[in-house]
């Protein structure tokens, strides 16, 4: 009678394990690639249930149940401490999915999950581990833990003392992060360092220079340096430069074109508005502070030198003079040198113009007389679309290029300019504003004759007159044509 009630329990064990658990392994199986189609968290933590726990279980029960091994073998409590090692794994899938996972609608709502730093979350599931480990060394192998716990208490006192500089990091590590006066991606001053955030883990914050180079600085360093955030409040960085320009030159007029020059280079913000000060009377000259922002701290160098580099052509175009600390020696019988020297190079260049070439020396020396150069910084723009055009611009070296603005609303390049050619025909004559934009895609030098010179010019040679209505023809159907095309074909 026993031997069939002990067989028919060893038939029910059997079969439940053979039936039971292909088929919750089958059922787990679909539910996993649903969830996974769906993009469900939890897709990873019921892998793990079908992969290693559930067999983990099956083979238990087989070998207690099926087998009936002794539960004290060493066998047995081999493959329970691989079933709780299981658990503990699955159990801390599942508390990430459920406490630390970040979603989408968590990242953009700023919830508390996203507030959680990662070494906190490192810290939780070491804790679990270590709340894990001790069930396991209790319940199952029955060890006696009181001992191994003050033996432990004596051996963190030791610990403690040799690692008081790695755990005076950890900690000061978790009260920064609990602050979060930073996050991944900032730029930070820490003391003398500056970078970009790269990591924060246990012992450190990982920054990267500008230069590319990796700066490791300890917790506790950073708990007793002033941080400077320069991503935060806002993402904008505000840059400073002081320039000095001579007491010749009305402060208004030198704002207006620094202004304009900060806000045409690249990578300088519209908003926060550009602010240029007056910031002090020299001895060689009046100080200002341009204040720009940015809104890529990395790029900081290369806009600063992009922005002083088109300073430059600015000063030769609305001849602004930056004073030196030297001594400066008047002769008054040499006054007019520069400007005769100026007019010479200005003749010469036209002397070597194909459209000029055969004009008068006479002619070119007064053309050069009333004429003014010009520099463009290679970027910049010389003429925008709906601006007033007063002068004829007569390109002496570089290259620009002619855009439009199709029907929809995209720029167009129509045509390239280069030496010898010229532009702002069409506005000088019509006196109605540019509709064409003209850009230097090369350092630009442009000789600006205006109307009186530009007539007396046709005048003594009329055949030019004839040139530039035959160029202003050609250049206003190509314009017209691209103007109206549809912007598809340019794409």
């Amino acid at each position: 009678m026993m031997t069939d009630i002990w067989q028919d329990h060893l038939l029910t064990w059997a079969l439940s394990l053979a039936i039971g658990f292909p088929v919750v392994e089958l059922i787990l199986g679909e539910v996993i690639h649903t969830l996974k189609q769906q993009g469900n968290a939890l897709a990873p933590t019921l892998r793990i249930i079908r992969n290693l726990l559930i067999p983990t279980l099956v083979l238990l029960l087989f070998l207690t149940h099926i087998l009936q091994l002794d539960p004290d073998g060493k066998v047995v409590k081999f493959v329970e401490t691989l079933f709780w090692i299981c658990t503990i794994h699955a159990s801390l899938s599942l508390v990430n999915v459920v406490v630390f996972a970040e979603t989408e609608f968590d990242l953009e709502a700023n919830t508390w999950k996203a507030r959680i730093p990662k070494l906190f979350r490192d810290l939780a599931r070491f804790f679990l581990v270590m709340v894990g480990a001790t069930i396991v060394l209790s319940a199952t192998w029955e060890i006696d833990l009181a001992g191994l716990v003050t033996a432990l208490g004596v051996g963190s006192i030791v610990l403690g003392l040799a690692l008081q500089d790695t755990l005076g990091s950890i900690v000061s590590g978790i009260a920064l992060l609990f602050e979060r006066p930073f996050n991944v991606g900032d730029w930070l001053k820490v003391g003398d360092a500056v970078g970009r955030v790269t990591d924060i883990n246990w012992r450190a914050v990982r920054l990267e220079t500008i230069d590319n180079y990796q700066i490791n600085i300890p917790h506790l360093i950073i708990g007793k340096e002033t941080i400077t955030n320069y991503s935060e409040p806002i993402r904008a960085h505000e840059e400073e430069i002081f320039l000095r320009f001579s007491f010749n030159h009305p402060p208004n007029l030198v704002k207006q074109v620094l202004k304009a020059t900060a806000l045409s280079t690249p990578g300088v913000l519209a908003a926060p508005e550009v602010e240029v000060e007056t910031a002090a009377y020299e001895d060689f000259g009046i100080s200002y502070r341009v204040t720009f922002y940015i809104d890529d701290y990395q790029q900081r160098l290369r806009i600063r030198d992009e922005f002083q580099t088109r300073v430059w052509y600015a000063n030769q175009r609305y001849n602004l003079r930056v004073p030196f600390p030297t001594r400066e020696i008047y002769q008054v019988e040499t006054s007019g040198t520069s400007s005769e020297q100026h007019s010479t190079k200005v003749t010469r260049s036209l002397e070597s113009i194909p459209v000029l070439v055969r004009m008068e020396l006479d002619s070119l020396e007064d053309l050069a007389g009333g004429a003014t150069l010009h520099h463009f910084a290679a970027g910049e723009v010389v003429i925008g679309e709906g601006e007033p055009v007063k002068a004829l611009h007569l390109i002496l070296a570089g290259k620009a290029n002619v855009t439009v603005k199709t029907e929809s609303g995209e720029w167009q390049e129509v045509f390239s300019l280069s030496r010898g050619d010229f532009f702002g025909e069409m506005a000088l004559f019509t006196g109605q504003p540019s509709t064409v934009a003209i850009r230097a895609i090369e350092d630009l030098e442009v000789i600006l004759i205006y109307s009186d010179v530009a007539t007396m010019l046709i005048e003594r040679k009329p055949s030019l007159a004839r040139e530039i209505g035959q160029i202003m023809e050609a250049r206003s159907k190509v314009i017209h044509a691209a103007k109206h095309e549809k912007s598809s074909l340019f794409q």
